[in-house]
């Protein structure tokens, strides 16, 4: 795997503001659940014939119980509520606008950008480029981020990208390498991410994991006026190919209609084989990128990891540091927001960055489907 930490002959790469749109409805697991066991007792009276005769199987209720136990989540933002928590739709409402509004999608990133500008001390003029990196786009063109780019009236180009889960880290080495080259001074990378869109609320296995957010970073080649600027050390991005988490929704499944509608084209994951998996591939990823740069993990004041599953960010750490990590090395944000895809880790950071003295440095990451792994190596400065 090759290793982009910095040298003498190429520019120094910051991260100079951060932003966060959160939705203004939340549900609480409690209220997923008896929306969920309501969908149940429904789906069960209405084919107890078949139940009784063998040819399906009945569905079980869910618990908020299980559901924290499993993933530590409590709650979780959404755009919609009310179609989410309708036990005979189970989908988020949100209704299509004309082609000359702006999308949801764009609506969200702009909140988010606008706030890492004024972080950063820019405005959206400064602007070179505009990456939307999520894990699934709105419509497939005009891109996201052209759009999102038109409405904040910034210069450049834009551009959509998707690694799923780790599309913001993918993005800002993205960002980073266009500061390299000299293609860019100052970019924005946004994750508007409408992860119930893509959620089977009817999957007892699944339907607590995600929620809706957008995250924002910008980067540039200087630091900001701002007290909480990092200097990007490192990045470093992997990918594995694997089936265990995935979603086959796209423009060719009216190729065959048999395919329409099913399970399969929402997402779906083998859990207890991605933990298996994923877990120790991210782990040894961080240790050696820090052992290329020298960085004891004694001297790494925080992990910024990607919030999907709480058991598996504790044994990360835990592997990371040779020792159980403090709320404080690894925070928690999915208790509040759930899995929100490409923007955890980011929110984690947005979060939980301003106690940062200048020179302590910490590890941002971000991993999911794919498998794909980014991690980059952040200093106070």
């Amino acid at each position: 795997m090759p290793e982009s930490s910095e040298s003498a002959d190429l520019k120094a790469v910051y991260l100079t503001g951060t932003g966060l749109y959160t939705p203004p409805n939340s549900i609480s697991n409690e209220e997923l659940v008896e929306s969920f066991n309501q969908y149940v007792d429904l789906h069960n009276a209405e084919n107890a014939d078949a139940i009784q005769a063998g040819e399906l199987p009945a569905l079980a209720h869910s618990s908020a119980e299980f559901i924290e136990k499993a993933s530590g989540i409590r709650s979780r933002y959404v755009i919609n509520k009310e179609g989410v928590l309708d036990p005979k739709r189970m989908t988020p409402s949100i209704k299509e606008r004309a082609n000359d509004e702006p999308s949801v999608m764009c609506e969200m990133a702009v909140i988010a950008a606008k706030q890492a500008l004024q972080t950063a001390g820019l405005e959206a003029s400064d602007l070179d480029s505009v990456i939307c990196a999520a894990s699934n786009m709105q419509r497939a063109y005009p891109a996201m981020a052209v759009e999102i780019q038109s409405a904040l009236g910034s210069k450049g180009y834009a551009f959509d990208m998707n690694v799923a889960c780790s599309s913001a880290t993918f993005g800002l080495q993205q960002a980073r390498d266009a500061i390299r080259s000299g293609s860019a001074r100052n970019v924005l990378v946004v994750n508007p991410e409408i992860c119930t869109g893509h959620l089977n609320f009817r999957d007892r296995d699944s339907h607590f994991i995600f929620g809706d957010v957008c995250t924002a970073m910008i980067i540039s080649d200087r630091p900001g006026p701002a007290d909480s600027n990092f200097k990007v050390l490192d990045s470093r991005l992997q990918t594995m190919f694997s089936n265990n988490i995935r979603n086959n929704f796209g423009f060719l499944n009216r190729g065959d209609e048999e395919g329409i509608g099913n399970a399969d084209k929402l997402f779906v994951q083998e859990g207890r084989k991605v933990f298996k998996e994923v877990c120790p591939a991210v782990a040894t990823q961080i240790s050696e990128q820090l052992a290329s740069l020298d960085i004891a993990t004694d001297d790494l004041k925080r992990l910024w990891l990607h919030q999907a599953n709480l058991n598996m960010n504790v044994l990360i750490a835990k592997r990371v540091l040779g020792r159980d990590a403090t709320t404080e090395e690894a925070p928690v944000i999915l208790d509040k927001y759930a899995n929100t895809s490409s923007a955890g880790s980011v929110i984690a950071f947005h979060k939980h960055h301003d106690d940062f003295a200048v020179g302590e440095r910490g590890v941002l990451c971000s991993f999911g489907a794919g498998y794909s792994i980014g991690s980059v190596v952040l200093e106070r400065c």
